[in-house]
Order: C-alpha cells, then structure tokens, then sequence
C-alpha cells in the first residue's frame, strides 16, 4: 500500500452527517445517533476510496481560540451562544447534536483512529500542523475552504473537499484553486484575508472582492507586496489605495487569524490505519449493539479490513 496521510476535519464532517441523516435514527433508549452513524459511513466511504495507511481525527479543543477573537472579536462571534470566562465559548450547536459528541468520540476510540486536539486552537491548527510535519502524501478532508492554503503540489497536499456532500466529493489541487478564484494556493490566506468571510466573522478589506483581490496578488504576490505597493503609491488607483488605508488595522492583525498554526504540539500518537482484529472487531460490535448502530459499524469494519 502507498504510505498517505488522511486527516479528517471532525467537526466538518460529523455536522455534514447530522444534516445529512434524519434525526429519527435513534438508539434503543431514544439518544439521536444519526450523526455518528453518518460519521462512519463517511469514514467508510472515505477509507475505501482514498485507501490511507494512516488516517487522522483532528478535533477542536477550543473552536474560537481567545488569541484569536483579541486579534478579531468579531472572529465567529455570530456562532456563540454563551460565553466562558477562562474557557472555551460555548459554540451553537443543536441538542441532538451536542449529546452524540462523546459518542463519536468513543466510537473512534472504539475503532482505533486516533483523535488529536490542542489546547487553545482549532482542528484547522492541528491539521495544519500535521500537514506540515508530514513526510507522505496527505489528504484533508473538509468543507472549509481555510486548509485550501495547505495545498501543496510539490508534496502531493491536496484537500478532498466536502462542501457538494459525500457524492460530489471535489480533489482540490493548486491548478482546482488557481482556476476557481485566480490565487495559487500559497496565497489563499491572504486571498481570505481580502475578502474576508461572513462564516468566521472576517470583515476583510471593505470594496475589495474575490476578483480584485485575485488581481491584487496576481500583480504583487502576497499582502505584504500588495501593502508596500500601497505605501509606495504604485500598480493601483487612488481608491484602492484608500481602501487599504482604511483597513490598516484590520491587516496588521488579521494574516495571524487567518493562517492555520504549524507548528503545536501533539503529543505521541498512532495515526496508522486501524486493521481490526477479532477483540477489536467484538469490541465494535458490542458498542454498535448499545447504540444501535447497526451497518454503519459493519461498513466501516469493512472498509478498514
């Protein structure tokens, strides 16, 4: 088998399942488990069509890092419903949601796949950071255009992409991103930065959209170019130049929030694809009778055999 580092965006992916089976799929004593049933078929799918060695569940241990919101406070702000003083903001989530959590943290644990997370940031971070150290192959799985900026052609880093559903899985190389919005890869971070995005609560520059942002870049090859390029009063007109001037706060912090972190620490763990043994697989089967979890399990059993 060729040695290929998965890294699964865990939150992405379980709220995809959650959306995408009926909250009617229960357990003998009535707890929702549609999304940890839809979870493992994604994994299932997942194993049996990019065939990893070693495959990753990158976990947010603090979905809207403090560090962050003191550089942006409007960073995910529309997404808080409570906040913690010296923890992490509660995030909105639905009821039948937030009570599978812990079940789809045991059902990985169950099935072998290590689950990684780090204090004080995102699965974004520790996927970064993985993708970073990675002497394989990796494929990133997720409905976040953020990790567009890890792709890496040289390194074979690509991004299978979530956001069409489970049927429509798109494979973003450098050439997908060049083509969809006219940056390379490398870019992507300060592309976001421009344009900011309405989902993570980034204003970015006000008047600069996807496609002057694209041309920006084109002309001068990063943010840091396109400033000095405004400072110099040079390659953009009046207006544009206001515009940048206008957002100088904002882009002396915002490249810090946008770029994913790559170099935390993990701790030891075993990313290699789990091959269930007989204990292991009773072990499954056990837990998927106290959940009723049914072919979702035996799938996933399959597909990691």
């Amino acid at each position: 088998m060729t040695s290929r580092l998965m890294l699964l965006d865990t939150a992405s992916l379980y709220f995809r399942a959650f959306y995408g089976v009926p909250d009617t799929v229960r357990s003998a004593d009535g707890t929702p488990v549609n999304a940890v049933r839809g979870l493992l078929d994604i994994i299932a799918k997942l194993v049996t069509t990019y065939e990893p060695s070693h495959i990753v569940a990158c976990w947010d241990d603090d979905w809207r890092p403090q560090w962050r919101v003191d550089l942006i406070p409007s960073y995910k702000s529309h997404r808080v419903v409570e906040v913690v003083a010296g923890g992490p903001d509660v995030e909105e989530v639905p009821d039948p949601l937030e009570v599978q959590v812990p079940i789809i943290r045991e059902a990985l644990a169950t099935l072998g796949i290590a689950t990684v997370g780090a204090a004080q940031h995102e699965a974004d971070d520790v996927i970064g950071t993985l993708a970073t150290r990675a002497t394989q192959p990796v494929d990133i799985v997720t409905g976040d255009r953020d990790l567009f900026q890890l792709i890496d052609d040289a390194r074979d880093i690509r991004v299978i992409y979530t956001a069409r559903g489970m049927s429509n899985l798109e494979t973003i190389t450098d050439e997908v991103v060049f083509a969809k919005y006219g940056v390379h890869a490398a870019q992507y971070a300060d592309f976001a930065t421009l344009r900011g995005d309405t989902s993570d609560g980034l204003p970015g520059v006000k008047g600069v959209g996807e496609k002057t942002a694209a041309t920006l870049l084109a002309a001068h090859g990063d943010l840091a170019g396109i400033r000095a390029a405004v400072e110099r009063g040079e390659g953009m007109s009046a207006a544009v130049r206001a515009k940048f001037a206008a957002a100088s706060d904002y882009l002396d912090v915002a490249p810090k929030v946008v770029a994913v972190a790559s170099d935390l620490d993990l701790g030891e763990f075993d990313a290699t694809l789990p091959r269930p043994d007989e204990a292991a697989i009773a072990r499954a089967t056990e837990f998927a009778g106290r959940w009723s979890l049914g072919t979702s399990m035996d799938r996933v059993l399959a597909a990691l055999a």
